[in-house]
């Protein structure tokens, strides 16, 4: 997997302590946590999606890399890309990094589909993000 499209947000956040694991670095789950956070923080600020709104994103398919050892203390730094749209959904990637060294802990990927929360069907992905896409 390799990181594709447009860079749509930056977030940075602390390793927790207890995000570590028994072999002494972050547990594989966290990074899927970092991911999600990120991507729920960038469609807030984009005004998308939030709870009181009749449409919203489901992941559909993720995925990761993991490239290097997470250790505590760290903070990570994820990068949100908007890959490709089509009329439902749209490919996002992420980068885990250190947030002072640069470098990448993880590659990773969520497929969103826009779903109407009332039907529980797909909708139209919003011209907002069609237009952050990638072509």
């Amino acid at each position: 997997m390799s990181v594709q499209g447009n860079l749509v947000s930056s977030l940075a956040m602390p390793l927790r302590w207890g995000d570590m694991d028994a072999y002494g670095h972050a547990n594989n789950t966290v990074y899927f946590r970092f991911f999600e956070e990120a991507r729920i923080v960038w469609l807030a600020k984009l005004e998308l999606g939030g709870t009181g709104e009749p449409t919203g994103p489901v992941i559909i398919k993720t995925s990761a890399t993991f490239l290097k050892e997470l250790t505590h203390p760290a903070t990570v730094l994820v990068e949100t890309y908007a890959g490709k749209a089509g009329n439902t959904s749209l490919d996002t990637y992420h980068l885990l990094k250190d947030a002072d060294t640069g470098d990448v802990y993880a590659e990773g990927y969520a497929k969103i589909v826009w779903m109407d929360k009332t039907t529980r069907k797909s909708t139209r992905l919003p011209d907002t993000l069609r237009a952050l896409a990638a072509e």
